[in-house]
This record gives C-alpha cells, sequence and structure tokens, in this order.
C-alpha cells in the first residue's frame, strides 16, 4: 500500500528549513534539486568546508552558533575569493540524541546569518549517523567573468596585508581546553567569542575583487597559509611580526607567556583575509576598506624566490613547530 503522507524527514525539511530558503529556485525545498542563474556577465565560485563535533567545535557548544560557524567558514572563503553569496546547501548528520529543540536553534542561527548575508538555502541532506554531529555546507558565490582572485597572482614588490586580528581563535580553544592567564573579563570572553564564532569579512570582497592580486582565508594558521599562497604564486614573502595584528586580549596572554605567540600565527581559525596588493593600489585598498569599516593591516612585502620568513623584533627569521592546522 502507497502513502502519500510526507516521511520524518520531509517534515522535518519542511519545518525548521523551508522558512530558509527564500530564493525561488529553491523550489521550496520540495524537490530533489535546485536551481540557480548567476547574474549575466559572472562565473560561479564554489566552496563547501565541513565542520565536525569534538574537532571545530565542542558538543556543549549552542546549536545556533554550530549553524552559524558551519555557514561563516563557507563566507570566509568567498570573501577572500572577492565573490558575493548567492546561496548554500547544507549536509546534516545527527547522532540519535539530537533533539527538536536542537534542531529548532541550529535552524534559528541559519537563517539569521542567511539574512544578515544575504545569501539563501537551496537544499541539502539531513542523515542519521553514529558519530558526531557533522555539518557540511557548499556555498556558491559570484564574480566577474574571469575576475576571481585567486592564490596565484602575488608578485614581487605588492604588499601583505591581513584583515582584523590574529591568533584569537586559536588563543580561545586553548580557553576552552583549561588553559589559564591573568585575563579580565573582556579579554577572555573576546577569545572565545572568536573561537565560537568566526568573523568574515564578506563587506571587504569587492575591495579585494578591486585591488588585491593574491587573496585567501586564513584557516590553517597565518603562517601556513602565507606559505602555501606564496608557494603557489612562486614568489617570497617577508613579515615583520611586530606588524601583524594582535587583539588586547592576545597580547595579554602573550606577554604572560612569550611561546603563546606561535600559537597565535600558527593555530588557525582566525577567518580572515590575507592578500597582496600592488604599489600602485595600496592608497586606493586602503580607502575601500575604511568605507567597508574592516581593519587591515600592512604586514610585509613579497620578493622574488620562494617560502615565507616570520621576521621578529631583532630580525631573526622565527622556526615554527607546526605552522599550519592539518587534519592529517
Amino acid at each position: 500500500m502507497s502513502s502519500s503522507s510526507p516521511s520524518g524527514e520531509d517534515r522535518l525539511i519542511a519545518r525548521f528549513f523551508g522558512p530558509i530558503a527564500t530564493d525561488p529556485g529553491a523550489l521550496g525545498l520540495t524537490d530533489d534539486a535546485a536551481f540557480i542563474k548567476p547574474p549575466p556577465g559572472t562565473e560561479m565560485v564554489l566552496k563547501t568546508d565541513a565542520i565536525v563535533g569534538g574537532i571545530h567545535f565542542f558538543p556543549e557548544d549552542p546549536a545556533d552558533a554550530v549553524a552559524q560557524k558551519a555557514l561563516r567558514v563557507n563566507l570566509s572563503d568567498l570573501a577572500a575569493k572577492g565573490a558575493k553569496p548567492l546561496g548554500f546547501l547544507v549536509s546534516l548528520a545527527l547522532p540519535k540524541e539530537i533533539d527538536e529543540a536542537w534542531l529548532a536553534a541550529f535552524a534559528s542561527g541559519l537563517r539569521e546569518d542567511a539574512a544578515t548575508y544575504k545569501c539563501p538555502l537551496f537544499g541539502g541532506d539531513t542523515v542519521r549517523s553514529p558519530g558526531p554531529v557533522m555539518v557540511s555546507v557548499a556555498t556558491f558565490g559570484s564574480v566577474p567573468e574571469g575576475r576571481m582572485v585567486k592564490r596565484a597572482g602575488a608578485r614581487a614588490g605588492d604588499h601583505v596585508f591581513v584583515t582584523g586580528s590574529i591568533g584569537d581563535a586559536a588563543l580561545g580553544l586553548r580557553l576552552r581546553q583549561g588553559a589559564s592567564w591573568p585575563l579580565d573579563d573582556k579579554q577572555r570572553e573576546h577569545l572565545l567569542s572568536r573561537y565560537l564564532l568566526p568573523r568574515p569579512r564578506n563587506a571587504l570582497a569587492q575591495a579585494v575583487l578591486d585591488y588585491a592580486s593574491a587573496s585567501m582565508d586564513v584557516s590553517d594558521g597565518l603562517a601556513g597559509d602565507l606559505a602555501k599562497l606564496a608557494r603557489v604564486s612562486k614568489v617570497a614573502a617577508e613579515i615583520e611580526v611586530a606588524r601583524v595584528p594582535l587583539s588586547d586580549a592576545a597580547q595579554a596572554a602573550i606577554a604572560h607567556d612569550a611561546a603563546l605567540l606561535e600559537t597565535a600565527l600558527t593555530g588557525g581559525d582566525d577567518f580572515e583575509i590575507l592578500c597582496t596588493v600592488p604599489p600602485a593600489n595600496i592608497d586606493r585598498f586602503r580607502v575601500a576598506t575604511m568605507m567597508a569599516r574592516t581593519a587591515i593591516a600592512d604586514i610585509g612585502v613579497i620578493g622574488e624566490g620562494e617560502g615565507a620568513v616570520f621576521r621578529n623584533r631583532d630580525g631573526a627569521a622565527m622556526t615554527f613547530a607546526h605552522a599550519s592546522f592539518s587534519h592529517f
């Protein structure tokens, strides 16, 4: 006997995720697929990232924050490519202890960020899993044809810029894991919040598109990610560590334990934009960042050769035990 009644998964999708699928191409999440038409004269930029409970977030983290982190780490990549968000897909692998209250909070956080970043949901999948919660998001954006800002593109003479502040999330993770430093409540909360919720720099995407020669987001640590950019661009990067932007909270932690500077430079989860800008574009880039209300710092230069060197206040090259976070 056949039944026309919706399945449990259908009801879950309609209740929690249907309201987020605001684009007509999502078909109200009633079909097996969706469609999207890029704006005329543009190309699609595609990105996917997954976050897993116990690795990228703590099981006790609020469900709305988990949802927002999953979307924002992907939006950060679009920003670094100079892309405008168009929409996203989300797939959830959920253990059986996840209840409707968790899903309602998750959907609420996702809906809030979808509206804030003008990035509607187009579909996805929900499955049971014997393991921890896993959230996989695939985002798509658009750039004018042939203009996506790649990692390859940095040239000798370019200046190296980074947005925001570096190391906060890595230090926030250390706090979550039980570290203790002489911080005031505001400093402690700043570090914890930067780990819990990234702040993607999508407001700066147009400036990156207009003025940067190469760009990527900082997800696996400034030192390691800059090395990746330099390698694929076939150039060398020279960084003055004293010019790397650190928050008051990070500076306070490092003042207590100098070894934490390496944590800040290599720890990852910053989700800031790292880009190179030719000298002729620097003034206009600075004006654009001011208009976007995004802090930037000029931390070094690109030269001939290969690799990335971080120099301390004495001019000596720093060495790192692990320059970058890696899952493997």
